[in-house]
């Protein structure tokens, strides 16, 4: 049963806590694993796939056949709705485009940025337990708007060899130009360095599980990533006003993500707290992945009442979890308050479901309390900015005197005599 916590005899760390036990030896296995790709490339891809998926594919490389043949088996109403999907997310994230700038000082000084994108990027979409079709469009789709020509996606496949047509179809529809069959830290990892049919990218980005994760974070360097993605979150801030059965269904929609997902409910009123957790003790034994949300409700779920729902925020900006739902009538009026969540859901007909699958912002966010120094997948994730600047000799001969001195104050001399070495005969 979820836990009531009465902020008042409350510690911080009651709070905070979040029972992430990470197996043992993760990091060898990772290291071991991502080694071999190395050394051996697409044997190795194909071996883990037999070991792991329980198949080892004919070809790693998704055929244009397999492609729509899949996508054929799709039923329409789904190719639809990923394709309004698809609409609102582009809506959404051709906002966050940025342009070049330059700046003319005049007397000779022009300074400036440009935005390139990368020309690789990694997509990697978790597959085992459950096939997330929504992610293949929230990550490849900023990618696209940025201008990325080469957009890599790899992904576990099934006991028949074959990926989930849903997952595939996604991809024809958000524009992925190669789809591997791989998944796991092996998957990072010929990502990284690339094998014989897996290009090297630039960039790895989506979420997976410890192993994938921290083959991101053992490759960062080698590659840039996104983010180093923990188990799912959700902080509903609501008060009596909502519906218990309504509020219990939205942290149990977290809770089937994952055993280790987390989701808490803060909320001003003590009988509002015991109407949910009884809510939430009546709906869970009806979900297909009861089992799954049992263990996450048991050792992570939390009810914290607080003071008041000012309070709340309070709380919130704490935890600064992954997706914060603000279930009040008046919810612009606190948005200001918020300084630390991955997406904010507004008002008490906004279910974090509908920013996972179709509203338009992008659902691959920052966990773990990462959302204090670290935002949602952007356009940004896809873009590098090259700085530039241009000074004619007469502007140079102003400011030399003074790039010298700082030169020779840190002690580099070669950098003052670059500077004045242009005014001497």
């Amino acid at each position: 049963m979820i836990k009531i916590i009465d902020i008042s005899n409350a510690k911080t760390e009651d709070i905070l806590t979040r029972d992430i036990k990470l197996e043992s030896g993760v990091e060898e296995i990772v290291a071991g694993i991502i080694e071999n790709v190395r050394k051996n490339g697409d044997s190795a891809l194909l071996d883990y796939a037999e070991k792991f998926d329980g198949a080892r594919p004919e070809n790693l490389v998704v055929s244009d056949e397999e492609i729509e043949e899949a996508f054929a088996s799709v039923p329409q109403a789904l190719i639809e709705t990923i394709e309004e999907a698809k609409e609102n997310i582009w809506e959404y994230h051709k906002h966050q485009v940025r342009d070049d700038f330059e700046i003319n000082k005049g007397n000779g000084i022009i300074l400036g940025q440009k935005i390139t994108p990368i020309e690789k990027a990694g997509v990697y979409v978790p597959g085992g337990t459950a096939s997330y079709p929504s992610t293949v469009l929230m990550d490849v789709i900023p990618a696209k708007i940025a201008g990325v020509k080469e957009i890599v996606m790899t992904t576990p496949c099934g006991k028949n060899g074959k990926i989930a047509p849903a997952i595939l179809a996604a991809a024809k529809i958000a524009g992925v130009t190669k789809i591997i069959k791989s998944g796991g830290a092996q998957a990072v990892a010929a990502l990284a360095y690339g094998t014989e049919s897996v290009p090297k990218v630039d960039k790895i980005v989506g979420p997976g599980n410890v192993f994938v994760a921290t083959a991101k974070r053992m490759v960062f360097g080698m590659v840039d990533i996104d983010m180093i993605a923990g188990p799912s979150e959700i902080l509903v801030l609501a008060d009596n006003t909502c519906r218990a059965k309504d509020v219990a269904a939205d942290l149990l929609s977290q809770a089937e993500h994952d055993k280790l997902a987390s989701a808490v409910l803060v909320t001003d009123s003590e009988e509002f707290a015991n109407e949910v957790s009884a809510e939430i003790e009546r709906q869970l034994p009806l979900l297909e992945r009861a089992e799954i949300a049992r263990a996450s409700i048991d050792t992570n779920g939390k009810i914290i009442v607080a003071e008041s729902i000012e309070s709340g925020i309070e709380i919130a900006n704490i935890i600064a979890p992954e997706h914060l739902e603000v279930c009040v009538d008046k919810p612009f009026e606190l948005l200001g308050k918020i300084k630390h969540a991955g997406s904010i859901f507004l008002g008490k007909n906004t279910p974090e479901a509908l920013g996972d699958y179709l509203a338009g912002p992008n659902h691959t966010l920052p966990t773990s309390g990462t959302a204090r120094f670290s935002s949602a997948l952007s356009v940004d994730d896809f873009v590098k900015k090259s700085q530039y600047l241009y000074y004619e000799k007469e502007a140079l001969e102003k400011v030399k005197d003074k790039v010298v001195l700082f030169a020779e104050t840190e002690g580099l001399t070669a950098h003052a005599q670059s500077a004045a070495i242009r005014f001497e005969d």
